[in-house]
Parts: C-alpha cells; sequence; structure tokens
C-alpha cells in the first residue's frame, strides 16, 4: 500500500470502487434470473483471483457482462418449446452457465497463443472488421427484450432511462460514475410512490445466509445426459467470447492509459486474459454470470487519481461481505421488470454503439468493397436468424455463432485488409466497455 494511503482512506476509496460497479453488476442478475448474491460474491472473488494470476499490479475491477446477456436469453429462451415443454427458465440457467463456463476457456487459448507466437500474428484472425459487426448485432439482438420489459411501465422505464442520460452526459465526479445506480434508486423511490413494489419477499429473507444454492451450479443443475441442450449452449454462448476478449484488450488498454504503466507489457496480457477468463469460468461453474474487467472503475481510477491495486482488493471484499445478505439481494429483487427494461434500453444500445466506435477508432475503410461484405454477411447471419442442425445431437449452430464463423472465414479469404495490412508489431486494436 502507498505511504500516503492510510488504512481508512484505503476502505472509503475501495467503497467508492465497489458502488462504481454495484450498479451494473447487479443489473445482469435483474435481467436474466440469476443470484444476486451469488452474482456479488464472483465479482469478489474473480477479482481477486484476476489480482493473483497478475501479480497484484492491475488495478482492475472485474464485474458482470452485459455482453453474455444474449446468450443466457438463447437458452431459457427455450423454455416451453418442442423438447423442453417441461423445463422452466430457472432450469434452463445451468446450461447457460455451462456455456459461459466454456467461453472463459477460449479466453486461456488466446493467451498461450499470444504468449506463443505475440499478439499481431493471433489478432490477425480477431480484426475490428470482423468483431465490431458481431458486437453491433449482439446489442441489436437484444432490442426487443429491452422495449418488451418496458411495456409493463413506460412511466418507469422511461424516468430510469432518462436520469442514466442525465446523469452519464451532464452529471460531474462520481454522479457521471454512477449513472445506473442513482437511475435505478431515482425511478424506484417513483416505483415505491406509485405503489408498484412488493416488499414482501424482503420480509421474509433472512439478514445472512449463504450465496451459492446447489441447484443454481452447473453440478447441482446441468443434467449432464442431455447433450443436445449442453452443445446447443455451448455453441450459442462461445463465440460471444471473441467479443468480449476485445472488450478485455480495450479495458487493459485503457487502464493502462489512465494509470501510466504499460500492462499489456507488463504482466502481460496473456495473463491478464487468463485471469479473465478463469474468472469467468469459476462464477460460472457456481452459478455467477461471466466476469468482465470494468469500465466505470476505470472512471474512478481517473477520478481519484489513486492506482493503487490494494484499493480495488478491498472492493472486492466488500462485494464479497454483501453477498451474505440475502435480505440485501432481495430488495434488489423488488426492483420492476419495466425499471429493468428501462435500464436495458440503454444498456443494449450502447452494446451496439460500441461495436460501431470500435470500426470507427480503428478507422476501418468502408469503401473498400471486402469490409462492406464482411460487416453486411456478419449483420444479416446474426439477425437473420439462420442455424445449421449439427447431426443428430439435437444441437444448432446459432446465428451468432455462424456469423462469427463466417467473417472469420471472410476475413482469411478477401484479400488483406486496413489491419492487417497497418498495425503496428504488438499493437492489439482499440476496444472499449459495454458499460454506461
Amino acid at each position: 500500500m502507498d505511504k500516503q494511503l492510510n488504512p481508512g482512506k484505503a476502505a472509503v476509496l475501495g467503497l467508492q470502487h465497489m458502488f462504481a460497479m454495484f450498479g451494473a453488476t447487479v443489473t445482469v442478475p435483474l435481467i436474466t434470473g440469476l443470484d444476486i448474491g451469488t452474482t456479488l460474491l464472483m465479482a469478489g472473488l474473480g477479482t481477486l483471483l484476476f489480482h493473483l494470476i497478475t501479480g497484484g499490479k492491475v488495478p482492475a475491477f472485474l464485474g458482470s457482462s452485459f455482453a453474455f446477456l444474449g446468450g443466457y436469453a438463447a437458452i431459457t429462451g427455450l423454455a416451453g418449446t418442442e423438447g423442453y415443454e417441461t423445463m422452466t427458465k430457472a432450469q434452463l440457467l445451468p446450461y447457460a452457465c455451462f456455456g459461459v463456463a466454456c467461453s472463459g476457456l477460449v479466453y486461456l487459448v488466446l493467451a498461450g497463443l499470444i504468449k506463443a507466437f505475440g499478439i499481431k500474428k493471433v489478432m490477425r484472425c480477431f480484426p475490428p472488421i470482423v468483431t465490431g459487426p458481431i458486437i453491433i448485432a449482439i446489442g441489436l439482438g437484444l432490442a426487443p427484450v429491452a422495449v418488451g420489459s418496458c411495456k409493463g411501465n413506460w412511466t418507469l422505464a422511461l424516468t430510469a432511462l432518462a436520469v442514466i442520460c442525465i446523469c452519464n452526459i451532464w452529471g460531474r465526479g462520481m454522479i457521471k460514475i454512477l449513472p445506473i445506480l442513482i437511475g435505478l434508486v431515482v425511478s424506484y423511490v417513483l416505483a415505491c410512490c406509485m405503489g408498484a413494489v412488493d416488499f414482501s419477499a424482503v420480509k421474509d429473507a433472512a439478514w445472512v445466509g449463504l450465496p451459492i444454492h446447489s441447484e443454481n451450479t452447473i453440478f447441482g443443475g446441468v443434467d449432464f445426459s442431455k447433450g443436445g441442450l449442453i452443445g446447443s449452449a455451448i455453441i450459442a454462448i462461445v463465440p460471444i467470447a471473441l467479443a468480449t476478449i476485445m472488450e478485455h484488450i480495450g479495458d487493459i488498454s485503457a487502464i493502462s492509459s489512465t494509470v501510466g504503466k504499460d500492462f499489456i507489457k507488463d504482466p502481460g496480457l496473456h495473463r491478464t486474459l487468463t485471469g479473465d477468463g478463469l474468472a469467468t469460468t469459476f462464477a460460472s461453474l457456481f452459478g455467477g454470470p461471466a466476469n468482465t474487467t470494468y469500465g466505470e472503475n476505470t472512471g474512478v481510477l481517473a477520478l481519484s487519481r489513486v492506482f493503487n491495486p490494494v484499493v480495488i482488493r478491498i472492493a472486492a471484499v466488500f462485494a464479497i461481505l454483501l453477498s451474505f445478505c440475502p435480505k440485501f439481494a432481495a430488495v434488489i429483487s423488488t426492483i420492476p421488470g419495466p425499471i429493468v427494461g428501462g435500464i436495458s434500453f440503454v444498456l443494449y444500445g450502447m452494446i451496439s454503439a460500441v461495436g460501431i466506435r470500435n470500426l470507427v477508432e480503428n478507422k476501418v475503410d468502408f469503401s473498400k468493397s471486402r469490409n462492406l461484405i464482411i460487416a453486411a454477411v456478419i449483420l444479416v447471419t446474426a439477425l437473420g436468424g439462420v442455424t445449421i442442425p449439427i447431426g443428430s445431437t439435437g444441437a444448432n449452430l446459432t446465428p451468432l455463432a455462424i456469423a462469427s464463423l463466417a467473417g472469420i472465414v471472410l476475413n482469411a479469404i478477401f484479400p488483406a485488409g486496413d489491419y492487417a495490412a497497418n498495425a503496428a508489431e504488438d499493437e492489439p486494436p482499440k476496444g472499449n466497455t459495454f458499460e454506461v
């Protein structure tokens, strides 16, 4: 710990980081149905695991990733359909978690390739012209879900949306850092005044309890005889790792720029990818959402100018402690669906906007036919509902999986693109976080 950073100050700064990640992190379980306590626990433990693997050098917090929302929706959406008539969304969630756990292993594969061959050679397979449209498709594919949630009460939805926009655009200091949390609080107070909140679950919840429930874990919730369902989950979700890996690289670049140290070289991108991937796999095994490095906390670093990684680890401990309070989780679960819809309205749009920003910042030239065709094929395939059955397994290649593969193949066979021709040695493409 820095000499000027006494324990009291460190604790306050850690609490600030915990609140910075809180609004976005708990939104994921609200949308997906995952357990809030488990989510907070895995965010804290995942952050500590990341710091262990990176030698405690990178001041990064790992919270819930929004990129996988489409994957969860694709699997839980099978509830009540042919072949899954008796299964509920809650029973299907562990299978989605299994797919997310497998996606975390993709990070490890890429980390090994980067360590062996260098960033430039590996990232040629995943240039911005491939990952940008994939990110755009993820957000656009979720748009109907957000609108559907808002329909229950547009007043609450628009209130949440308006507050988030106002705080994010005109806010200063911590107000600008915490737009989701503030939007939640303001719209929730309005919901209470309108009598739209049911507090019965809060009254029945205990003050202290375990945040992990066996039926939500992969070990207790997945029937491994259902090979078709497991295969479908893997195929639907693993390709999303292509986008989240780019998100990770962008985040580490942003943290490096903020702190003034090149974390891509020391401890190395292979180590940060390994930490993020293992944290995601670990969280999913126990029923938590995928983890990702958080842009909100990078904003807090820039605001406070305190870059000591110990502060981030203190924030992780706060998140872990909070996860053992079921009553707190019950309060969060009372947030009406339209409020979540209003928040999702921004978040899902932001995912697509980040994909566009990825293309712009990396100066992808759309005057070239190769780039237009690659983007067009990815978007239409991902949004058009194209699926390909895999033999007699009952699993299908999902639209996003097919779009990802199509983009990689087309990029490989078409004449060299801008990134492959101009990228500097060991310079990864730029990226951005999915969080507001």
